[in-house]
């Protein structure tokens, strides 16, 4: 059975795979999105998602359900030796973004929110649907096995094929190697009920008077003076001892607490990176106790154990096939970095395919720059990523002797630093930064283009807007009203920013995707062209028609 044909059919629909599938279709693409598994639920692995990530999706219009979904304040305390740190995640003092905090937020509800938002667009996630072979040629073809039609295979045209179908990727397979190694440790996950908790920290807000954020400041102040061992409810609690790392977070899905701890690997060889064989009680509790924490687990809703790898695939693309998140990179847990470089993948090529798709729909000529710049950028980017990881996962939870000296030696003895390092706003900034990827950039990617100035010109504000990188948030005015930049490109396509005094573009060069801002505070005759994910393609100190015009081609914009 052979079915009509699509732009983008991506294979995979957890958080990658949803997120570029929005993106593809918000920019235009017919997209089609398939999914192997039928049970919809799936213990989420990762639990925070980060400022950068949310600027990026903003222009879908899902940061609301996300931000209603999740916690932007949520109380964590951090016990190091004999010391319980508290520590604010809504307090980051990050300027020029919308979202100067760390969202706590399991990976299920994203999922959740991004289906919904696809589904609201008249896109269905094609549940029980497994890619089973892929046919090159000049018509690319996808060949699907459906659970429900056993006897019967489906033939799927395709224009490109994007797989985020995880670290056992069948995409990969005819893209490149898989590159890295295995960890000697492993993670205990388990959804709890927990007794004995509740502390003096919890006392001593419920006794401050109401007001002014003294409740939250008197709690600080007891966890801060509080024995490693209390347990406040309600807070999610973060040990690295000499065994490894425990996170208690107050987010279970089928108990009130989820658990996410490292031991030694077992013998299991279940696949990498998937939920594997459930862990007993006794040694759920042990892994508590080895923590130094007093709880008790009254109940286990759920638990398994995970192992864990490190590896980069050689190639991100070949051809019309292309791969994303875990089917590119998968690294340790530590910082929270999965399922954000995930989507921040997916937003990267989204686009991307989605304009190629409809440039080779019109006759042009192919998008071979446009396709070849998600690997460009987007490889090196994530190599490093694995490797921070990997550092601060060894720092963390590696059995090496020389790291469980650092843990439970060195860390207690400068345990007495923490609380004032924790109210170094800049220097806390400073480590979301770099784990949020603010200061990622592609300024080697042929996307990126400086324009060559006319004789005597100069640039004006725009001289912020470096190529290459971010768009900072600024306060602007644009139409006769005060917004902010975040807020003007909040919508899919590419949106130019002139200053007050830039030539008026050729609308021969404006389409549906191409969005026209004049920054009336701006003095100056500069232009900033912003790419969909936020990143400046292209400047210049003048408006140029004909440089302006061959980037929007680059792009598939423009005749």
């Amino acid at each position: 059975m052979t079915t009509p044909p699509v732009d983008v059919l991506v294979v995979g629909a957890g958080t990658t795979g949803l997120a570029l599938a929005l993106q593809a279709h918000d920019h235009g693409a017919h997209v089609r999105i398939v999914e192997r598994r039928l049970d919809l639920f799936r213990p989420s692995r990762a639990m925070i998602m980060h400022p950068r990530t949310l600027e990026l999706l903003r222009p879908l219009g899902v940061t609301d359900a996300l931000l209603a979904r999740g916690d932007t304040a949520a109380a964590v305390r951090l016990h190091v030796g004999s010391r319980v740190v508290p520590v604010g995640i809504e307090r980051l003092d990050l300027p020029r973004t919308a979202f100067p905090h760390l969202l706590l937020i399991r990976q299920a509800d994203v999922e959740a929110v991004l289906v919904e938002a696809l589904t609201a667009r008249g896109v269905t996630v094609e549940r029980g649907a497994e890619l089973v072979g892929i046919r090159p040629g000049k018509s690319h073809r996808a060949i699907l096995r459906h659970n429900d039609h056993d006897e019967e295979l489906e033939e799927v045209p395709y224009r490109y094929l994007a797989g985020c179908d995880g670290a056992a990727s069948v995409v990969r397979d005819r893209i490149g190697a898989w590159h890295g190694g295995d960890y000697a440790e492993e993670v205990v996950l388990a959804d709890l009920e927990l007794s004995g908790t509740g502390t003096s920290a919890d006392r001593a807000a419920a006794d401050a008077p109401a007001g002014d954020r003294s409740r939250a400041h008197a709690a600080d102040r007891a966890a801060a003076d509080a024995p490693a061992g209390d347990l406040e409810p309600g807070v999610a609690h973060v040990v690295a001892g000499r065994r490894g790392l425990l996170f208690l977070f107050a987010i279970g899905e089928r108990a009130t607490w989820r658990m996410l701890a490292t031991r030694a690997a077992g013998e299991s060889r279940h696949p990498f990176g998937q939920p594997g064989p459930p862990v007993p009680r006794d040694q759920l509790q042990a892994l508590v106790d080895d923590a130094g924490l007093p709880a008790r687990i009254t109940e286990v809703a759920w638990s398994a154990q995970v192992r864990l790898q490190y590896r980069l695939a050689t190639h991100f693309r070949r051809g019309a096939l292309f791969i994303a998140g875990d089917a590119a990179h998968v690294h340790s847990p530590a910082a929270g970095q999965g399922m954000n470089t995930g989507i921040q993948d997916a937003l990267n090529l989204g686009w991307k395919l989605a304009f190629a798709a409809g440039a080779d729909a019109s006759g042009a000529a192919p998008r071979t720059e446009l396709l070849a710049s998600y690997e460009r950028e987007r490889r090196p980017a994530d190599r490093r990523v694995l490797r921070v990881t990997h550092v601060i996962f060894w720092a963390e939870a590696s059995l090496h002797p020389l790291a469980q000296l650092l843990r439970s030696v060195v860390v207690p003895l400068g345990a007495p630093l923490a609380p004032w390092l924790m109210r170094r706003r800049r220097l806390v900034a400073e480590g979301a930064r770099l784990m949020s990827q603010f200061g990622l950039h592609y300024r080697g990617s042929r996307l990126s283009v400086e324009g060559v100035a006319a004789p005597g010109s100069r640039p004006g504000s725009v001289r912020r807007a470096r190529v290459g990188s971010r768009l900072p948030d600024a306060l602007v005015r644009c139409e006769g009203r005060r917004v902010r930049l975040h807020e003007l490109i909040a919508k899919p396509g590419v949106h130019i920013l002139l200053q007050k005094d830039a030539a008026v573009i050729d609308t021969g060069l404006l389409g549906p995707m191409t969005h026209v801002h004049r920054l009336s505070d701006r003095p100056g005759r500069g232009v900033a062209v912003i790419r969909p994910d936020g990143y400046v393609g292209f400047r210049a100190a003048d408006v140029d028609q004909d440089q302006l015009g061959a980037w929007l081609r680059l792009v598939g914009l423009a005749p």
